[in-house]
């Protein structure tokens, strides 16, 4: 059975030049983060046609960033590597990319921000990398600064992959410590394929959890199970709202357009338009 990643190397050694390229140009890979980025969204309930300033935790090469953008957010993402953080600004994307430890805490002003995603990151947290690293301290520093940066009624979204029990009560643990409520949202617990744990944490005081997905799914069923019918869904709503197709040729003017907007340097307008170049998606 292959390694767990965080086993290997610490997240800014095993996510360096190689890795992180490889990693932004595997297409299963590419649609295994988008999916569980529109699911994270999903699960954060966010006011629908507001522009809010969101915050994307172990952001890597902007993939999840990418789904923020979509909806018309703006954000800011935070990857320890240096590495993910070159490929995501080679890929155009449009947040503010800051290199950070999150086991460190985050350094954002009390309110910033009106929710927060992360994909596949919290678990590389539960693992003590250095000598001076220990898990539960790192955690509740993370948990603590993300309670603080984000206004009062805003919500996290976390997807991960966690070990074993003892890391889910940990991370439970110093969430709650830290001032959350929340739990646990459990996508297709019955399928070894699909399976995804979201942690869905609130700072405007106990409200219900989200329905999970795929929860009537019998045994005999999970192998079946995946996420396409969810991805294809979005496509379709995308649609019935008017939005373009992603990748299309208006949906990349809209992009650029933004980008005009907000003073960022832009390409112009060609015949290349929207044409898709090796190492993007």
């Amino acid at each position: 059975m292959a390694r767990r990643p965080e086993h290997l190397a610490p997240p800014e050694i095993f996510y360096g030049v190689d890795e992180s390229r490889k990693y932004t140009s595997n297409s299963r890979m590419i649609e295994i983060q988008l999916t569980m980025s529109e699911r994270a969204v999903e699960l954060l309930a966010l006011p629908e046609d507001e522009h809010l300033h969101l915050l994307d935790l172990g952001c890597g090469s902007g993939l999840s960033g990418s789904i923020l953008e979509d909806q018309g957010h703006t954000w800011v993402g935070v990857d320890i590597s240096k590495a993910m953080l070159d490929v995501a600004r080679e890929r155009e994307m449009e947040g503010d990319l800051i290199l950070g430890d999150l086991g460190q805490g985050l350094p954002f002003r009390a309110g910033a921000f009106d929710g927060a995603i992360s994909i596949s990151a919290l678990q590389w947290l539960c693992n003590a990398d250095k000598a001076g690293h220990k898990p539960s301290k790192r955690l509740l520093a993370f948990f603590s600064s993300l309670y603080a940066c984000l206004r009062r009624g805003a919500k996290a979204v976390l997807q991960f992959y966690p070990e074993n029990n003892q890391q889910t009560e940990l991370v439970m643990a110093q969430a709650t410590r830290a001032g959350f409520f929340g739990g646990l949202v459990i996508d297709y617990p019955h399928s070894t394929k699909a399976k995804k744990v979201f942690l869905v944490l609130m700072t405007g005081g106990a409200q219900s959890l989200p329905k999970a997905l795929g929860t009537g799914v019998g045994e005999q069923e999970e192998d079946q199970v995946s996420y396409s019918s969810e991805r294809e869904r979005g496509k379709r709503q995308r649609v019935q709202r008017g939005k373009s197709v992603k990748h299309s040729r208006d949906w990349v003017n809209e992009k650029k357009e933004r980008r005009r907007r907000q003073g960022k340097s832009t390409a112009n307008d060609s015949k290349y338009t929207a044409r898709r170049r090796c190492g993007k998606f």
